[in-house]
């Protein structure tokens, strides 16, 4: 996960140093690895201009940052979410194995323009869904449908891709928390990301380039090529350590132990689309749905 921003204007203040984001916990990132990262793939090359990625749509937490979502499925008249990280709840980390469904929240979240700045305030109805298992997110469902933050605020939330991103694709991280856009690309995926008692799959590997810090935990990683988000940043290893607590280790399928210090991860977010059915409710049952049950 990401370093507490107490630990994040501490490291500013000694040295600029850079750490992962999140607002209370899990791994941050910012100097030379311990272990090399391995060179990119060539990223495809897609035939329509790359969308400029904006801060429209993001939003800043007391803590983190996130976004206004919504699946392919999504409709105009349904509740809105924001995704965020499970680290980033306002109750503190969920457990290894926990799972939280459904629990009333009215939480505030600063909703942000395409320039940075603030074009209004939503607010939590409940924690739709949030877990440090396998992944790390949390989704809020707001009082507010999309329709409603389009008319008030003339913001539209961002789309969730439905597929599995690609290594070497270009990718911004959006921090709505700093108001800073990262731009790097995908290095790779490691297959399990272990950080203290939580180990995540499937995780993707920024190239060095960002260099994210404590409180851009929430993030979304959007693909410029299609404006879609296709990940959540949650962590980094920021002194080298191996596998505690804001220092990430990589296990492979072997179980290999590569330590990365100064590298950054998100987890990805095409699988919550298989989760979520009419009227924007989360329904684990759903055939495809792979994200962890109670």
């Amino acid at each position: 996960m990401n370093r507490s921003l107490v630990g994040a204007f501490s490291a500013l203040l000694l040295c600029g140093a850079t750490l992962v984001g999140a607002g209370a916990a899990p791994a941050a990132a910012a100097s030379p690895g311990a272990a090399p990262a391995k060179a990119p793939a060539p990223a495809k090359v897609s035939a329509k201009a790359p969308k400029a990625v904006t801060f429209a749509g993001t939003v800043a937490l007391s803590n983190c940052s996130g976004s206004v979502v919504r699946t392919p499925g999504s409709a105009d008249t349904d509740p809105a979410l924001v995704l965020s990280n499970g680290h980033c709840l306002e109750s503190g980390f969920p457990g290894a194995g926990e799972v939280i469904v459904d629990k009333p929240s009215s939480r505030s979240f600063t909703l942000l323009t395409a320039s940075g700045g603030s074009a209004g305030t939503v607010r939590a109805s409940k924690v739709a869904y949030a877990t440090m298992t396998d992944t790390d997110i949390s989704l809020y469902q707001l009082t507010s449908t999309y329709a409603q933050i389009q008319s008030a605020y003339g913001i539209k939330a961002l789309p969730l891709s439905d597929s599995h991103p690609t290594q070497g694709s270009a990718i911004n991280v959006v921090s709505g928390y700093w108001k800073k856009i990262y731009s790097c690309n995908i290095d790779g995926f490691a297959y399990r990301l272990k950080e203290g008692d939580w180990t995540w799959k499937d995780s993707v590997r920024y190239t060095s380039a960002c260099n994210t810090i404590g409180g851009t935990s929430g993030s979304p990683v959007v693909d410029p090529a299609s404006g879609k988000v296709v990940a959540v940043n949650n962590t980094g290893n920021e002194d080298g350590g191996r596998c505690t607590l804001n220092n990430p280790c990589e296990v492979d399928e072997n179980g290999t132990v590569t330590v990365r210090q100064g590298i950054n991860y998100a987890q990805e977010t095409y699988g919550i689309t298989k989760c979520v059915t009419t009227g924007n409710k989360i329904d684990l049952n759903l055939a495809g749905c792979a994200l962890p049950k109670p």
